[in-house]
């Protein structure tokens, strides 16, 4: 039975040998013998069914992409059919869809009681002699090279997803997965004479209804795929609350890693780059590893003067439990708006689950999401907006570890045919700075439009972009969003030239493999022949054209443009401008009742932790309530108001608790602020190196303590006493883990109480002082950066108050 689409058609037919698939296009077949079919335990169905239903209906709906190579509302208007099959005992559906650009089809249990397992997939793609494909080795985290390769040479290997073939010379297939959730594994193909889907897991367990995802077969030029939303059409649709989700904002990221490997853990290096990507009108900031809990607030302020949003990366296994997700919480309430989550790299159905938890908790919270060492994207473009990005790509990255394994042209030429066709690709472009690059600048500058990501975190130092003014001045222009994407010339073997538009202008990058070349660019398609073109190429300098041109690569180059409309204003880039803080104190102490009293601006905004309150009792007061905040502990309470670019501009007041009778160790109580030459202040160990939590145990000159902090000079850690505290005592050295020497002192509200020399190799040197009536307590330590300071078993001391009976 026919389903008849305006594109594609799919047709299933029941032979001697089985359930088969034919795919046309018009009256052209262009694929034909799909094999369709899975296996329930040991029973394979799909060899010798009977066929005992069959309906028809016609699928139409609307849907909002928020970010993409097309944001926006679409329509679409899918033609599907349920074919039911009955097979030793076991009814059975295969159910198929046709669109424009392709078919898709899943498999359905109706009646299935209880459990049951799905031990295989049978779906398999035959492929006509003389095709050619473009591949990537298989890897549930997506990071191998993509190559091309004839079928001829095609390896009796495992191959990832999307699979790109070329059936003829304008009929193009992609295999591609969509509608993924944790009911379900994922899946890639194995090629042994044909394409056969293998699923991520032995057997995965399943229950009445829908078994599998729909395996996505998309047809026709590399322009269709390059445009086509088929995938995004085929998920479910997004939960009412979420369709109107304007506070996901798609744009550009300033982003520190990759050229400064320890940065994340330096506030004020983060204040340096928010101050670069402001100026350069960019809308965000990701601080990876490194960062530190203390100083996030501030930074997140920082940002927010200038209409910057900050992004927080953690780790998969860190939010793996009711426990760990609080964090989502806690972060959001401090005014962060979005995570990088690394490396999941697996595609079982309990890591699906594990992705099913992340995004209804990123979604209640209104954190955007964007995951690393990740799965390729299934169509949550659509069901849940605030996943703007997915790494599952070798990217920019690899320059930093795997120098011998830099990134070639090639690699980077098929992703706009393939992996990106499927959803946003965080691929961090534009690397500069990258050791052994063998592309172009203008190829570099070029995969900012030829890549496509809901936010674009750009490898290099914003300082690489600064001094290059042409690269700065495109990077300034590129739009955050766009509302259409065109692929205007190219082919995976030797380059893509890729046109996406933002209101009336269109941008172009072109990115190319071998020999330097001239390539024409058309613009017929989507501007005039009169339209003005600013152009930056290899050389890194500017160029103007009117129209479709004609433009120079050098070997394995590319270049950047921007299309705008004769007489209109081709240059729109502004700095963000600097606005006034709300009105926060910087730190208040709890009553006795486990409330405290905050004086806003009118008409401010306040944000609690979680699990706190906060109710105004005037214009301008509110009444803050605790809840579980142990002595000496403290929570972050966010005071907002409308910002810049819909982005609150935001302060923060520090609710402490005060100390309490008893001693209290120091690395137990909350830092207020902090300076460390080398990654943050450590807790109950060494320094260590630039990451949290790498320190060894505390040793000096032999001999281990089990509490402290370990620094790294210059180093500062601030503390909040409060007036509470009547001694300090503890002792301080030099940890055997480094050499040298450093001066280090105790300072009472900035007066200097205690100071010493400590030399590495020499004991301990122990103090026992009064801090009697001090409010705000500093251990500093300064002189040689290779020692590394251990305050050891500093304990702060609280008398009993006196009676006032």
């Amino acid at each position: 039975m026919n389903e008849e689409t305006n594109g594609a058609r799919a047709v299933i037919t029941v032979t001697g040998a089985g359930v088969r698939l034919t795919v046309s296009r018009g009256a052209a077949t262009v694929l034909d013998g799909v094999e369709l079919g899975f296996s329930l335990g040991d029973l394979r169905l799909g060899a010798a069914p009977e066929q005992v239903g069959l309906t028809h209906r016609v699928v139409r709906d609307r849907f909002t992409l928020r970010s993409g190579k097309a944001a926006g509302t679409h329509d679409y208007e899918h033609h599907e059919s349920v074919h039911t099959f009955r097979e030793e005992g076991v009814v059975w559906q295969a159910i198929t869809r046709s669109g424009p650009h392709g078919v898709a089809v899943r498999y359905a249990l109706p009646l299935l009681d209880g459990v049951a397992a799905v031990t295989a997939d049978h779906t398999t793609v035959p492929l006509p002699a003389g095709s050619r494909n473009w591949v990537l080795d298989y890897q549930t985290w997506y990071e191998t090279p993509r190559y091309g390769v004839d079928t001829a040479d095609l390896e009796n290997a495992a191959y990832g997803l999307p699979f790109l073939t070329r059936l003829g010379p304008e009929s193009h297939l992609l295999i591609t997965e969509s509608g993924i959730d944790g009911r379900f594994a994922g899946a890639h193909v194995r090629w042994d004479g044909a394409l056969r889907l293998t699923l991520a897991d032995e057997s995965v367990e399943v229950t009445r209804g829908v078994v599998t995802p729909w395996r996505v077969l998309l047809v026709g030029t590399p322009a269709e795929l390059v445009a086509s939303l088929f995938v995004e059409e085929l998920a479910p649709a997004a939960a009412p609350e979420l369709e109107a989700a304007d506070w996901v904002r798609p744009g550009r990221a300033a982003w520190s890693w990759w050229s400064d490997f320890y940065s994340g853990a330096q506030l004020g290096k983060q204040k340096h780059f928010v101050d670069v990507a402001a100026d350069l009108g960019w809308e965000h900031l990701l601080i990876d590893c490194g960062w530190e809990e203390t100083w996030v607030p501030e930074i997140v302020a920082y940002a927010s003067l200038r209409g910057v949003q900050v992004h927080l990366w953690t780790i998969w296994r860190d939010l793996n439990s009711p426990e760990d997700l609080r964090r989502l919480a806690l972060w959001r309430s401090w005014g962060v708006a979005g995570i990088k989550v690394d490396f999941m790299e697996s595609e079982s159905k309990d890591r699906y689950r594990w992705y099913d938890t992340i995004l209804a908790e990123s979604a209640r919270l209104g954190l955007m999401v964007n995951f690393h060492g990740s799965v390729i994207p299934r169509g949550w473009a659509r069901t849940f907006p605030q996943v703007i990005g997915y790494e599952a790509i070798r990217g920019a990255e690899y320059y930093v570890f795997f120098e011998n394994q830099a990134l070639t042209a090639s690699h980077n030429v098929i992703q706009p045919f393939t992996r990106n066709v499927v959803g946003a690709m965080d691929a961090t472009p534009v690397a500069f700075g990258a050791a052994g690059r063998t592309t172009g600048d203008g190829h570099e500058l070029g995969l900012a439009v030829a890549f496509e990501c809901g936010i674009t975190h750009f490898a290099d130092h914003v300082d690489a972009y600064a001094s290059r003014p042409a690269a700065a001045r495109f990077l300034a222009e590129l739009a955050p969003a766009w509302d259409e994407t065109v692929l205007l010339a190219g082919d995976p073997d030797t380059h893509a030239v890729i046109a996406r538009r933002a209101g009336d202008r269109w941008f172009v990058g072109g990115i190319g493999t071998g020999e330097a070349r001239t390539i024409h660019v058309p613009l017929d398609a989507v501007a005039g022949p009169d339209a003005q073109v600013w152009i930056v190429g290899d050389d890194l300098t500017e160029a103007t054209a009117t129209g479709s041109f004609d433009v120079k690569i050098a070997r394995d180059g590319g270049f950047a443009a921007v299309v705008a409309p004769a007489g209109t204003d081709l240059f729109r880039a502004r700095p963000r401008p600097r606005l006034t803080p709300p009105e926060a104190a910087p730190l208040v102490e709890l009553d006795a009742d486990g409330t405290a009293t905050l004086t806003t601006g009118p008409g401010d905004r306040l944000r609690p932790p979680p699990g706190w309150t906060a109710e105004r009792r005037t214009g301008t007061e509110w009444l803050v309530r605790a809840r579980g905040l142990l002595p000496g502990r403290l929570g972050v309470v966010t005071v907002e108001r409308d910002g810049d670019d819909g982005v609150p501009v935001v302060a923060h007041t520090r609710v402490v608790s005060p100390l309490t009778e008893g001693g209290h160790a120091l690395s137990d109580l909350p830092m207020i602020a902090f300076v460390n030459a080398d990654g943050p202040v450590e807790r109950d160990q060494s320094n260590g190196g630039g990451n949290p939590r790498d320190g060894g145990p505390l040793r000096v000159a032999g001999q281990e303590f089990a509490r402290g902090l370990g620094t790294a000079p210059p180093s500062e850690a601030r503390f909040h006493l409060g007036g509470h505290a009547a001694r300090l005592t503890g002792a301080v050295g030099v940890d055997d883990e480094s050499a040298g020497h450093a001066r280090v002192a105790v300072l009472a509200d900035d007066r200097e109480i205690f100071t010493a020399d400590v030399t590495a190799g020499q004991p301990v040197i122990p103090f026992d002082l009064d801090v009697s009536g001090v409010r705000t307590l500093v251990l500093r330590g300064s002189g040689d950066d290779s020692a590394h300071v251990d305050w050891v078993e500093p304990l702060v001391h609280v008398n009993q108050p006196p009676s006032t009976n």
